[in-house]
């Protein structure tokens, strides 16, 4: 029996890297991720998602949504959610094989 690694059962069912499909599908990974990880927060913290949504300015459906990656939230609002939970953020940037003109 031949075994396969995740990123080659990716590349067959999901598209290789740099196709749409594929970018799309890791755009939602990451999006779960950061849900998942606010729900990880949160409760670690011992707050409710209303207790959050009130420290955050916006109401509990609007915690559970991001936490079940219901909706797109703002970037704003995903920073005011993890400066409310004192959690330290990380991110990349990455630019892809493409030239900039900004004259």
């Amino acid at each position: 029996m031949k075994t396969y690694s995740l990123d080659e059962l990716t590349d067959k069912y999901i598209g290789e890297k740099g196709t749409p499909k594929r970018d799309e599908f890791e755009n939602e990974l990451r999006l779960d991720l950061i849900g998942n990880a606010i729900k990880q927060a949160r409760k670690e913290r011992n707050l409710t998602q209303a207790q959050l949504g009130e420290l955050v300015g916006v109401q509990k459906a609007q915690i559970s949504k991001i936490e079940n990656h219901l909706t797109d939230a703002r970037f704003e609002t995903i920073l005011k959610v993890f400066k409310a939970l004192n959690a330290k953020i990380n991110f990349n940037v990455e630019l892809l094989n493409q030239n900039l003109n900004l004259t």
